[in-house]
Formats: C-alpha cells, sequence, structure tokens
C-alpha cells in the first residue's frame, strides 16, 4: 500500500505560527490574484502581511516553496474531492469511471490554476517531490491496482500523470489550439488502452 499522506511534510506548528503561515498565504494568495503570479516576491508577501522578509524565508525557503505551499493550499479541494467526495471522482464507484473522472477534473482544475503550477514546480527535479503531484501518484496508482490491470501500477500511474502534465496541457491548448474537450476525450481513450 502506499500512503496517501506525503512523506516529509511539515512538522505540527505552534497554534501561533500556524496563524502566521495562514496569514502569509493569505498574502500572498491576494497578491497572487492581484497581480499575477509572476509579480509575487517574497518581498512583496512581507510587506502585504506586516512581517519581516526573513519570516517569509524561514516559513517557506524561498520563492518556490512559497509557490508550494500555495499549490497545496489550492490542491486541498481538489484532493478532497476525488478522496472522499461523490461518485465517481469520489470512492463509491468503478476504478475505471474513477481514472475517467480524475482526469477530466484536473484538466479542468489545473486549467483554472495554471500558472502557481507552473510557476511552482521550479527546479525540474523538485516537481516529483511536490505533495500534491505524490498524493495525484498514489491516487492512480491505488485506482490501477484496484482495476486490477496486467502493468506495473507505480508506472503507469507516472505516464496517466505525464498526460495531464500542466506545461505539456498549456501548450496543447495555447500553442495546439486544443480544447479541454478534446483533452478530457483523448484521456478516456488512454485510460481504457491503460485497462486493456
Amino acid at each position: 500500500m502506499l500512503p496517501l499522506t506525503p512523506i516529509g511534510e511539515e512538522p505540527r506548528l505552534r497554534a501561533d505560527a500556524v496563524r502566521n503561515r495562514a496569514r502569509l498565504l493569505a498574502a500572498a494568495a491576494r497578491l497572487a490574484e492581484e497581480h499575477g503570479i509572476e509579480q509575487l516576491t517574497m518581498d512583496a508577501v512581507a510587506n502585504a502581511a506586516a512581517v519581516g522578509k526573513g519570516t517569509v524565508f524561514r516559513r517557506f525557503g524561498d520563492r518556490v516553496g512559497l509557490l508550494q505551499a500555495l499549490l497545496d493550499h489550492v490542491e486541498v479541494r481538489f484532493q478532497s474531492g476525488f478522496l472522499q467526495g461523490d461518485p465517481p471522482l469520489g470512492p463509491g464507484a468503478a476504478p475505471r469511471d474513477r481514472l475517467v473522472a480524475f482526469g477530466a477534473e484536473a484538466l479542468r482544475h489545473d486549467q483554472a490554476h495554471l500558472e502557481l503550477y507552473l510557476a511552482a514546480e521550479g527546479k525540474p527535479e523538485r516537481r516529483y517531490l511536490t505533495p500534491s503531484i505524490r498524493v495525484r501518484h498514489t491516487h492512480l496508482t491505488m485506482l490501477l491496482r484496484e482495476s486490477g490491470t496486467s502493468g506495473d501500477p507505480e508506472l503507469l500511474g507516472h505516464t496517466l500523470l505525464g498526460y495531464l502534465d500542466s506545461a505539456l496541457v498549456r501548450h496543447l491548448v495555447a500553442q495546439r489550439g486544443m480544447s479541454l474537450e478534446r483533452l478530457e476525450s483523448g484521456w478516456v481513450d488512454l485510460v481504457d488502452r491503460v485497462l486493456n
């Protein structure tokens, strides 16, 4: 069994630290919405939250750490949908139906937050360590195991994640002019091929 809780997550924080973190993330989310992800800086977040710049660096490490924390904040709602929501996205539906629903919802969700997903990736080697990617991979692997696929569920999980890659989706939509409906249809085809 693969754990659904990301390994190496932050230790439990004191109540005041939790409030400070929430205040910093709220300031970052507000700035990103008002000025765009590209304009989001550690200085701007510190000023908006009325704390020293060092506080922001201690809490998040660097800009990519801040963006990843903001991304985790956005991911919570999406993850609760596929972990605890209604079928077919959530439990209670057949694995194939859940895989199909997961891909369609991930495409729509990621498109709505595309700039944040792309900016939060940082260095390529950090991409697969991002908690949201690890949770998604674990979920896909679990559904593939439940489906009884004859392939390696962990490797097939990475294959399916590759289809949902934010940079690829942006290229296909923006540069190639493909619609999300076409990508969703391709996702269903891919799921059926992987499960056969």
